[in-house]
Order: structure tokens, then C-alpha cells, then sequence
């Protein structure tokens, strides 16, 4: 009777008790810090794409009216591939088909040399040394005002899943260009 009443060993399960408990917390805090690196790594992705996008556009904004378009040749190798072809920028109803009669008209002309001001998609590496596709789209609209703007969308995504990551649209009409 009296060594069911003895608290020997007592110890030993407290201190695997609380051993137990301290383990928990520790890979509480672990996967803290895990789930931390993978936001500021996307956050890190986004920045960067909206760089790209900020710099693609600005290339734009340096144009004359006139100039902004796209180069034939390339919108047409572009739009077989159905992830440039199938964006919402590049379809009349976003909720529609991709191409055919719901594709939006591309502004076009024929450059001499391919800048990236004519090249419809490019892949670029960004300062973060990662590889990013940019996409571009040049349409023309009538908005209420009845002045018909050209309206320049770039599309950043990642190369390797092309998942967007950024996009930039302004719209340009003649008044503002040089």
C-alpha cells in the first residue's frame, strides 16, 4: 500500500510532460518563420513584377502617339500561345472564349527592328536575377468622350507557371502624346 502512495518517478513524467510542451511551441515558432520566408518571397516576386510592368510602360510614355503599337508579326506568333491569347485584356468579354470573334484588335504596325516596345512578349530577368514573362497589349477604345485612347496593358507573370503577378494599364490619347 505504501508504493502505490509514493510519488516516486512523479518527476520523470512531469519533466516529460513539459519537454513534450516545449517541443509543441518550438514547431509552432518554425512554422512561423517558414510561412514568414514564403510571404516576403512572394512579396518580393510582386514587387519586382510591378518594377517591370512600371519600366515596360514607360517605354510607352516616351512614344508619340503615333508610334504606340505592336509589331505584326509578333502579335500574330503571340496569340497562338492561348495564355497571351486567352488574358482578359485581349478579350472583348472577359468572360468569353479566347480569340476569334471575341479577341480585342491589336494596334499594329511593322517595325524595322524588334524593340521592346514592339514585342508583344518577352521574357526578362529582374534584378532579383529571376526570370519574368512580360506581356503586352495595345487596343484602341472610345470612351464616353467619344476621343479614341489607346489603351496599353503589360501583364507580369512568373515564367515558369505564368501566374500574373502584376498588371499595368494606362490609357494614351492624341492630346497627350509628343
Amino acid at each position: 500500500m505504501n508504493d502505490l502512495r509514493s510519488e516516486s518517478g512523479f518527476g520523470l513524467i512531469e519533466l516529460l510532460v513539459s519537454m513534450m510542451m516545449l517541443n509543441i511551441g518550438i514547431l509552432a515558432i518554425v512554422a512561423a518563420f517558414n510561412s514568414g520566408a514564403i510571404a516576403l518571397k512572394n512579396a518580393g516576386e510582386v514587387s519586382t513584377a510591378s518594377v517591370l510592368g512600371d519600366k515596360q510602360m514607360e517605354l510607352y510614355r516616351a512614344l508619340k502617339y503615333t508610334e504606340i503599337a505592336l509589331d505584326t508579326t509578333a502579335v500574330a506568333t503571340a496569340n497562338g500561345d492561348t495564355t497571351y491569347q486567352c488574358d482578359v485584356a485581349n478579350k472583348i468579354d472577359p468572360a468569353g472564349a479566347c480569340g476569334g470573334a471575341n479577341q480585342q484588335a491589336q494596334l499594329l504596325k511593322t517595325c524595322g527592328t524588334m524593340t521592346p516596345q514592339c514585342n508583344p512578349r518577352q521574357t526578362v530577368t529582374g534584378p532579383d536575377q529571376r526570370s519574368y514573362r512580360v506581356d503586352t497589349y495595345v487596343v484602341s477604345q472610345t470612351p464616353p468622350t467619344g476621343r479614341p485612347v489607346k489603351l496599353v496593358t503589360i501583364v507580369v507573370r512568373r515564367s515558369f507557371d505564368l501566374r500574373v503577378l502584376a498588371r499595368v494599364s494606362s490609357s494614351f490619347d492624341e492630346s497627350s502624346g509628343l
